[in-house]
């Protein structure tokens, strides 16, 4: 079933339960207030009849004054009024009802025969029409015997009518009501699920791989928000596809480069090598170079895979910091001298020694300074430095090269994300320093100027594990 119609079928069940004990609960509070209505004023009419006549006629003969009462009693009401006598027979009535008729058949008469006052609803013997009776006994004034009753009668047609009508209009409102509320709900519904199949065909077409598709999002609200995570996963999704894909045709280049010197150089060894030492000897260093190249791409590509399962493990111990970066600017200090760039190490002497696996601190530190002698220019300056602050060690790696735009500074820790596209490298340098560094519960932060230059801070904790 689908969502449309249980939603739908939800609102009615609830709306016609809610009308249903609505529509009770009203007929049943109009009816009662008709029918009491009628039979307080038989009551009242009744009581004040008996007061009448236990004050003017208790001691005279009920059945000689009879006639008298009964135009007393009958002048100021439109109720049928009879005069019954102790026994039960009847001694008047207002409606020309003959005399010396039993009444004790009626649940009222027989009440105000025994002295309290009877109330009976039914239907007229002769005209079989719904009535409702009041009896009253009539009571000596001194010894409260009773000498007779006052019965009266009234017809319950026109309330019922009256009724009718109310029902009939109390269901049809209720009828109203449900009928407004089912086009509310579909029209609810409706849109909540156009926003909900928007959502499936956007997921579809991305389940088929096509992630250019963006949902619509059509009101601010929990599915609205779902549209825009859903948008913004295809985003990234594209993104990092058109990063694999560069990852991929980058690469392939870089793989491709030293495989062709080397087959080039294995091609000319083999031909004219031999009497050519020099020559020899150029293509080994060569072909040693290129599989250095090819070895480090590899490496790179383990570490990825390694760090993206959770599969790599650190070996920890005491790290020397300040000897660290000492061994750092000896070991890139020719690269930078070559290019014409400054290469400064500078060490605090308060440095303590850290928990660490050093191996994995050089590979972010080559990482860093290698970047930064990527895009710097001749006569350009490197510093190298580290300080302890606030119970942490921070190194600085600064340089004064070409600087990252801002909006390519959130993406550079990113996966396979690279500046420029045709650069060497794999673009995993710097996300793998970033995983490293966060293994060691440290955080790498990069901060660039466009044209100034860039600083790296690595903050890692002073405390043992």
């Amino acid at each position: 079933m689908s969502i449309q119609k249980r939603l739908v079928g939800s609102y009615m069940v609830v709306i016609c339960l809610t009308v249903l004990i609505l529509e009770i609960f009203l007929i049943a509070s109009v009816r009662f207030y008709y029918f009491h209505n009628v039979e307080r004023i038989l009551n009242n009419q009744a009581e004040l009849s008996a007061s009448f006549f236990q004050q003017y006629f208790d001691e005279e003969d009920l059945e000689t004054q009879s006639d008298r009462l009964l135009q007393g009693f009958a002048h100021n009401s439109d109720a049928q009024v009879q005069i019954i006598a102790p026994s039960g027979r009847l001694l008047q009535d207002s409606n020309g009802l003959q005399g010396n008729v039993s009444m004790t058949e009626y649940p009222d008469v027989q009440a105000a025969i025994g002295g309290a006052p009877g109330v009976w609803k039914g239907k007229d013997p002769l005209t079989h029409e719904p009535v409702l009776a009041v009896s009253y006994p009539l009571k000596e004034h001194e010894n409260g015997m009773t000498l007779g009753e006052v019965r009266f009668v009234t017809s319950l047609t026109a309330t019922l009518h009256t009724l009718h009508q109310i029902t009939v209009l109390l269901i049809s409102v209720g009828i109203l009501v449900i009928a407004i509320v089912t086009v509310l709900g579909l029209l609810l519904s409706w849109t909540i699920t156009r926003s909900i199949k928007d959502l499936k065909q956007g997921a579809d077409r991305m389940t088929e791989g096509d992630f250019s598709i963006r949902v619509r999002k059509r009101y601010q609200d929990e599915l609205g928000s779902l549209a825009d995570t859903l948008n913004m996963m295809a985003a990234r999704i594209l993104k990092s596809e058109e990063l694999k894909n560069d990852f991929i045709s980058s690469i392939s280049h870089e793989l491709r480069t030293p495989l062709t010197s080397i087959k080039g150089w294995v091609i000319t060894l083999k031909s004219s090598g031999r009497d050519n030492k020099l020559l020899l000897q150029e293509g080994l260093d060569i072909i040693e170079s290129e599989g250095d190249r090819l070895s480090h791409l590899v490496d790179e590509l383990l570490d990825f895979s390694k760090l993206d399962n959770g599969r790599i493990a650190l070996e920890l111990g005491p790290v020397d910091l300040s000897e660290l970066l000492r061994h750092m600017g000896r070991q890139l200090g020719p690269r930078a001298a070559r290019q014409g760039v400054s290469l400064e190490v500078q060490t605090g002497e308060d440095l303590p020694l850290i928990q660490a696996d050093v191996n994995r601190l050089k590979q972010v530190l080559i990482n860093l300074l290698d970047n930064s002698l990527k895009f710097i220019a001749p006569g350009g300056r490197i510093l190298l430095h580290a300080h302890k602050d606030q119970g942490k060690v921070v190194i600085c790696v600064e340089d004064t090269g070409i600087g990252i735009a801002e909006e390519e500074l959130a993406r550079v820790l990113h996966k396979f994300y690279k500046a420029d596209q045709h650069a060497s490298g794999s673009g995993l340098g710097l996300a793998i320093s970033d995983q490293i560094i966060r293994l060691h519960h440290g955080e790498l932060r990069i901060s660039s100027t466009v044209g100034k230059g860039t600083t790296v801070h690595i903050f890692l904790p002073v405390s043992d594990y």
